[in-house]
């Protein structure tokens, strides 16, 4: 079957990124040359809410007196907001004013993207969503993905499974550090034959918890500057759902998103950020993220995001029409709080000594016959590497044996979310994981393979 034609909307905007950023536009996958915001019932209701002054019977909601129309028993349990906003619909992009305060925190904890012409952060239903709608607009069939092998398993899902692009894998660590090597490896072999690279990193990395020192950030971010240098187009996606929770283990790390550090650094090079309240603000059943272009020439960087930002808008707006109204008002909110900076250093503190505790235990000589612990520094999450066994068969016998779980998220490693653990807990539970992995072994476990 042959792909429609864009509409003459689409159309429009495709010249205005062929005039912008031919590169860009180059970059779109036949979905995202497609894609379009509607001059239809929105916009409309738009300019009816400025200059109808008599009637204004535009919109799909019911009103009373001019305010929607809402159920006691469903907003009697809002405090401090008002039902008739709580219950309203957002606008596609998400609603101006959290946008704007987003885009201010971004700077604040960014240094490297203070300067930078980007584009403004777009409401996202959590950063899966994100995902997805940078796949839409990015992603095609047979497209090829380079991200590390330490990775979280719904990327297989959202761009194998969904849209048919093939994940190609290099390892993360090379000894204790990142493995740049094997990237810039990785980079140069998949660019054979393609104009364009999809490069997926996530730091702090799920399943692992690693983030770069300074030095590994930009060299990198280095590495891809090359590479689009040399001619390919490179859409570099960054998941930093777990942004913010840096604990310095072993050594310093980055303590700012490689967004800023891609951003208006090259025409072929396209950084697209994903964030969000949901892991910041501990709020993960709000489903509230961001998307924000970093285009890569500064000089149209704002006309390349406002044709972006109205294609996302369009993805938005045929999946889920909008973002919730209530998750982004609380949002907005807990980010205009003179207590939300000491609320999230006491939350950080609280993971830290976690990852601390972690840190000091996985590592003890005792556990060394039962497991490699790869580093980690950052996030909710650390990894190891079982000696001698699958880690399947050591997370059903944990499970079944001790009650204890744990997550297999490969032939030997197993992932243990310590943002769950309270400090007690931690040292019994690597204990009885040590004790596991023995009696598997004395029993004649097989080996992963």
């Amino acid at each position: 079957m042959t792909s429609p034609e864009p509409s003459e909307l689409a159309r429009e905007l495709n010249r205005r990124l062929e005039v912008a950023a031919p590169e860009v536009l180059a970059m779109l996958s036949p979905l995202g040359r497609r894609l379009y915001f509607p001059k239809g019932i929105l916009s409309q209701s738009a300019e009816a809410s400025e200059k109808a002054h008599r009637f204004n019977a535009t919109i799909g909601i019911a009103t009373v007196a001019g305010e929607p129309m809402h159920l006691p028993s469903v907003t009697r349990y809002l405090t401090d907001l008002d039902p008739a906003d709580a219950v309203d619909y957002a606008p596609a992009g998400g609603r101006r004013k959290l946008r704007e305060l987003w885009r201010e925190k971004q700077l604040r904890e960014n240094p490297s993207q203070r300067g930078k012409r980007c584009g403004l952060p777009i409401a996202t239903s959590a950063i899966t969503h994100g995902l997805s709608l940078a796949g839409d607009l990015f992603v095609d069939s047979g497209d090829v993905i380079v991200i590390p092998d330490k990775l979280w398993g719904n990327y297989r899902l959202t761009y194998e499974v969904r849209l048919g692009a093939a994940l190609r894998t290099f390892p993360l660590y090379a000894g204790s550090g990142f493995n740049h090597e094997g990237f810039v490896r990785a980079l140069a072999e998949s660019a054979v034959g393609r104009e364009k690279l999809i490069v997926l990193l996530n730091f702090p990395n799920n399943p692992t918890g690693y983030v770069p020192s300074t030095a590994e950030g930009e060299a990198i971010s280095n590495a891809l500057v090359r590479q689009a240098e040399g001619g390919t187009r490179i859409v570099a996606v960054l998941d930093d759902a777990y942004f913010g929770f840096f604990y310095h283990l072993g050594g310093p790390t980055m303590t700012e998103s490689l967004f800023g550090i891609l951003s208006n650094r090259h025409p072929n090079l396209l950084a697209v950020k994903l964030d969000g309240a949901t892991k910041e603000f501990c709020a993960w059943g709000l489903r509230c993220g961001f998307l924000t272009f970093g285009p890569g020439r500064r000089e149209t960087a704002d006309e390349v995001a406002s044709v972006l930002d109205t294609k996302v808008r369009g993805a938005i707006r045929s999946g889920i029409s909008n973002v919730s109204q209530l998750s982004q008002l609380l949002v907005e909110r807990a980010l205009a709080s003179s207590s939300i900076d000491e609320e999230r250093k006491a939350q950080l503190e609280t993971l830290r000594a976690r990852a601390e505790k972690v840190h000091d235990v996985a590592h003890a000589p005792r556990f060394r016959e039962s497991w490699r612990v790869y580093p980690f520094n950052s996030g909710y999450f650390m990894s190891l590497q079982v000696e001698g066994l699958e880690a399947e068969a050591v997370r059903l016998y944990l499970l079944g044996e001790y009650g204890i779980g744990l997550i297999a998220t490969g032939a030997s490693d197993l992932r243990i979310a310590f943002s769950c653990l309270e400090l007690e807990e931690i040292e019994p539970l690597f204990e009885a994981l040590h004790r596991a992995i023995q009696e598997l072994l004395s029993q004649g476990g097989r080996a992963p393979g």
